[in-house]
C-alpha cells in the first residue's frame, strides 16, 4: 500500500522570530488546506533562550545573562519551559487534528508523533524508550513543574535513554491543527543553560544543576561516536518516515511564502509586546 506524503522543509539556522513565524504560518496553510501535513527542521541563528508561551520572563529569567551571552530570545506559541537553542536538532511538526492517524487527546497525539523522534534515537543506535510517570506523586509533578528550565520538568511519554531525558518536546493546538516542535540535544552547556534563569539562592541553583545532570543527557554524551548535525537529520528524518509510516518530500518555500513569514515574523515574534508580556 503506498505511504501518505509529508512535506519536509529544512530552513537550516534561521532567526528565533523566522523559526517561530515559519512554525505559525505553517500551521495556518494546513488549516487553510493549502498544505499536507508536514515536517520541519531547523537550527537557530544566534543560539536563543525560547520560552513557554506562559511563563513570566521578570520572575524567571536573567535578561543580563541571555545578552552578555549574545543570545536571542522568543516566546513560543506551544508551552513548556525554557530551552537553549544550541547545540540541538529542532524539529516541527504540523498535521490536523482531523488526521485518522491522530488521537484526539493531547496525551496520545504526543506519543505517536514522538514515535518519529524515538526511532531517530535507533537509527543513531541508542536505546530510546518512552517513560510514562508511574506513580500519583510523578503525575502530579506533571502539572507544577517546579523547575524553569524544559530539561529538568518531567512530561508524559517523555523519551529517555539510559534513564535520562534525550529530547524535549511542547505542542499546541489552534485552528483544527496539531504542532509540535521539539528539541534534540546533540551537545549541552550546562553551566550556561543555567545562567540564564532567576532562582531564590545559590543553593537552590546548585541543587536544580546537580539534579539536571542526572534527568537529562545530550546525545554526544552516550552516544559511542560523535554525532553531526547531517547524521542526526539523517537518522531523525528516517525515524519519522517510519515511525509515522509516511514518505517525506522535500519542499523549499516560495518568495511569496517567506514574504508572509517575515512579516509574522516582524508583526508578532519581534515585539516586545508578545515576548515579554506576561
Amino acid at each position: 500500500m503506498a505511504k501518505e506524503v509529508w512535506r519536509f522543509i529544512d530552513t537550516g539556522a534561521g532567526s528565533p522570530s523566522f523559526n517561530m513565524a515559519l512554525d505559525e504560518a505553517l500551521l495556518d496553510w494546513n488549516s487553510e488546506g493549502k498544505i499536507p501535513p508536514t515536517i520541519r527542521f531547523y537550527g537557530w541563528n544566534p543560539a536563543t533562550l525560547s520560552i513557554g508561551y506562559f511563563q513570566k520572563v521578570d520572575k524567571e529569567i536573567d535578561m543580563e545573562a541571555v545578552k552578555a551571552n549574545g543570545l536571542g530570545f522568543v516566546r513560543r506559541p506551544t508551552g513548556g519551559r525554557g530551552v537553549l537553542h544550541e547545540h540541538e536538532l529542532t524539529y516541527s511538526v504540523i498535521v490536523s487534528e482531523e488526521h485518522p492517524d491522530m488521537p484526539k487527546t493531547v496525551t496520545e497525539a504526543y506519543r505517536v508523533i514522538s514515535e518519529g523522534v524515538l526511532k531517530g534515537f535507533h537509527y543513531l543506535g541508542m536505546e530510546a524508550y518512552f517513560a510514562v510517570p508511574k506513580t500519583d506523586k510523578e503525575r502530579d509533578s506533571l502539572k507544577n513543574p517546579r523547575s524553569a528550565v524544559c530539561f529538568d520538568a518531567p512530561s508524559w511519554y517523555e523519551l529517555v535513554v539510559e534513564g535520562r531525558k534525550v529530547a524535549g518536546s511542547a505542542q499546541t493546538r489552534q485552528k483544527g491543527v496539531i504542532l509540535q516542535h521539539g528539541s534534540i540535544l546533540l551537545d549541552i552547556e550546562e553551566d550556561k543553560l543555567f545562567s540564564l534563569f532567576k532562582y531564590p539562592n545559590d543553593r537552590v541553583k546548585e541543587r536544580m544543576q546537580k539534579a539536571f545532570k542526572n534527568k537529562a543527557v545530550a546525545i554526544n554524551e552516550i552516544s559511542k561516536q560523535r554525532v553531526t548535525l547531517e547524521q542526526a537529520k539523517e537518522a531523525f528524518k528516517q525515524g519519522f518516515e517510519e515511525g509515522l509510516n509516511i514518505e517525506l518530500k522535500p519542499y523549499e518555500l516560495t518568495a511569496e511564502e517567506l514574504e508572509y513569514v517575515n512579516k509574522i515574523a516582524q508583526e508578532r515574534y519581534e515585539q516586545d509586546e508578545w515576548n515579554f508580556k506576561r
